[in-house]
């Protein structure tokens, strides 16, 4: 699929038109490229202004070339950089010029990241930072990403793999050496005490991360209730724009509505619903079919009622999730007092919170928001401060430390396999950091990339 003895090239920048576009190009054609379209090779990291011209000596565009000897480059390959004016033209007018040359072509998503990979440029949860680092939308999901590519966690996978090596390097000598008498228990006491430490970092690293791998995904909050409560209202309150048709009449939003929202640095995806009832119009039915499916599925369920009339409507099924009441409608409900306080008070409700606003008019909603951020905040955990940043990473921590545990629970029972637990482990870790039998996961992770990375 990357076959290596090629060379590719893309445009890393944003689409066309733009003031300027780079089109990095990476390979052992690499310097052939440059000298072939700039005339010469520029000294080493040195921006140097030239003339492009393709392959009849026709003029390309007046622009800035930077090269990259490898191994010193980001692909660990021969680099080429051409910074160009970002017209369509222009920029088709290179990869014409490029694609002529032989052994030349354009890169697939991910293609320049993998060969990073793969030149031992960063490890694969570096890759994945990276890619994280790009589609991030908030602030929290970017200075997470960076860290990630520092190393957050790749650092201390690698300090973990050499550990569990050399605990399990003591074990096998003890087996080489059982005939010495008190060898074997001279070297794998201190394997032993190894690898409890280890577990305990690895325990401690899975206990305190909450959800966070999901930050990358973000939490889900559905809307949902009876018709005609304000939902839709109340979505276009959050998104601070027009999103949703408002509507006196009952079943009006029949489909999913989904906003991306920035909550204090949470990613949050906020999602409306059909009226949960029951009817006879079949394509409502639908909506409400989607409504209660959205709702299931959800992080956080929003369950508005008008807090005028009390009433409530067809549940739906949380599976776990949290559930908030939210009565809205406060301006307009009765001047006896707060209606519905007896419902409120049902059994089986004590741990839902219940909110007071006023979507039409505001009240009540920017305590709503903060409740949001705090629950947001809760639901990730450390998160942008933690180790884990994909599902991935965690399901191969837990192998790692499962091993672990398992290695020191038949300590005594025959050494042999105390040792085969720690290399179990230590493969774990390898195929966290990707560097030990991951082929069939590669393709999936570096395809997800855009072209250009």
């Amino acid at each position: 699929m990357y076959p290596r003895d090629q060379t590719i090239f893309a445009l890393s920048t944003g689409r066309p038109p733009s003031a300027i576009a780079i089109v990095r190009v990476s390979g052992p054609q690499a310097r052939a490229a440059v000298a072939k379209l700039a005339g010469r090779v520029p000294d080493p990291r040195v921006a140097t202004r030239v003339l492009l011209r393709d392959g009849e000596g026709r003029g390309i565009d007046d622009c800035v070339v930077l090269w990259f000897p490898g191994p010193a480059s980001a692909t660990g390959e021969d680099v080429a950089e051409f910074h160009i004016h970002g017209g369509r033209a222009v920029q088709a007018a290179l990869f014409a010029a490029l694609a002529q040359l032989e052994n030349v072509r354009a890169a697939e998503p991910g293609e320049f990241t993998r060969r990073a990979f793969e030149n031992g440029k960063l490890d694969l949860t570096e890759a994945e930072a990276l890619d994280d680092l790009i589609h991030a939308d908030t602030d929290r999901q970017r200075r997470h990403a960076l860290r990630q590519l520092k190393g957050l966690l790749g650092d201390r996978a690698r300090d973990w793999r050499v550990r569990i090596i050399e605990a399990a390097a003591l074990i096998e000598a003890g087996i080489d050496f059982s005939d010495e008498g008190d060898v074997p228990a001279e070297l794998i006491a201190p394997a032993l005490d190894r690898v409890k430490s280890l577990l305990a970092e690895v325990e401690e690293t899975l206990a305190g991360q909450g959800r966070s791998e999901r930050l990358r995904d973000g939490l889900t909050v559905a809307i949902a209730g009876p018709p005609n409560v304000g939902k839709s209202t109340l979505i276009n309150l959050l998104a601070r724009r027009e999103v949703a048709i408002v509507s006196p009449h009952a079943g009006t939003t029949r489909d999913v509505i989904e906003v991306q929202l920035d909550l204090d640095g949470y990613p949050v995806t906020l999602i409306d619903t059909a009226g949960i009832r029951d009817t006879e119009d079949p394509v409502e039915q639908e909506g409400v079919r989607r409504a209660r499916l959205r709702a299931a599925e959800a992080d956080l369920v929003l369950w508005v009622r008008d807090a005028g009339h009390g009433q409530g409507g067809g549940e739906v099924e949380t599976a776990g999730a949290a559930r908030w009441i939210i009565r809205n409608k406060i301006d307009i409900e009765s001047a006896n007092g707060r209606a519905g306080t007896e419902e409120e008070n049902q059994p089986g409700q004590g741990t839902e919170k219940i909110f007071r606003i006023s979507a039409r008019q505001g009240d009540g909603v920017s305590e709503l928001v903060g409740a949001l951020a705090a629950f947001a905040q809760e639901y990730f955990g450390s998160g942008e401060d933690s180790l884990i940043g994909r599902e991935r990473q965690r399901r191969l921590l837990r192998e790692t430390a499962d091993a672990l545990r398992r290695g020191l629970a038949i300590a005594g029972q025959g050494d042999e396999l105390v040792a085969e637990e720690l290399r179990a482990a230590s493969q774990a870790v390898g195929r966290l950091l990707g560097r030990v039998d991951v082929e069939d996961i590669l393709d999936k992770i570096f395809r997800e990339f855009c072209i250009g990375k």
